[in-house]
């Protein structure tokens, strides 16, 4: 675990009574991304995978998104494109501009990148590549982060108050042998795949790559 726990305002549980009733709620999957001029609460459960919770503090317009791994696809030719690091992250930001966000104003908090593998070094494991990915990218991006919750071995539930940049944290349980890392690498063999046929999808082992 990175960054300041106060300045993130992370909690260990997360109740109903956390979250005004009238206050949508917004489930995302791997690939998937979610912007919102309206005061809304996303949230999604992460293992390799990273989320960014990008916030325009002026506008009060909120986004996350949940990455699969590092990578680039073609647009035009993948529904679930937003699973690779640098789609999802522009798809993201660009919703959120569109919203009425100002991408002078972003700042972020970011989540997720455990190992899941323990027979690889930590170094290598997706989560890892994962993690320096987006990190690499915000600040490439002149995005500051605010905080950070990544690393380790258990997975992370996150909910996202896109109003006010709040995230509030639910830790699970060791991720070695759960379903959804069973899913993560499902998902991450399909991309294997594809990246085997030319033009579609651009695979970096290491941001900058």
């Amino acid at each position: 675990m990175r960054g300041g726990v106060s300045s993130c305002r992370l909690k260990d549980a997360f109740s109903s009574s956390d979250t005004p009733a009238l206050r949508k709620q917004v489930h995302i999957s791997i690939g998937d991304f979610h912007a919102s001029r309206r005061p809304c609460v996303i949230y999604t459960l992460l293992g390799s995978c990273v989320a960014a919770c990008l916030f325009d503090p002026v506008s009060r317009i909120g986004g996350m998104n949940h990455i699969l791994m590092p990578g680039r696809a073609d647009l035009s030719r993948f529904d679930m494109a937003a699973r690779y690091g640098i789609n999802a992250m522009e798809l993201l930001i660009n919703r959120i501009m569109n919203l009425g966000g100002d991408r002078r104003n972003l700042v972020a908090k970011i989540f997720g990148g455990a190992h899941t593998l323990a027979a690889i070094p930590r170094e290598n494991g997706m989560g890892q590549k994962n993690i320096t990915f987006l990190t690499s990218f915000l600040k490439n991006e002149g995005i500051r982060i605010l905080s950070q919750d990544t690393g380790g071995t258990r997975s992370r539930k996150i909910f996202f108050h896109t109003d006010i940049g709040d995230v509030f944290l639910r830790r699970g349980r060791v991720v070695n042998h759960s379903p959804l890392i069973r899913t993560e690498r499902v998902m991450c063999e399909q991309v294997k795949t594809e990246i085997g046929k030319p033009g579609d999808v651009t695979f970096f082992n290491n941001a900058g790559e």
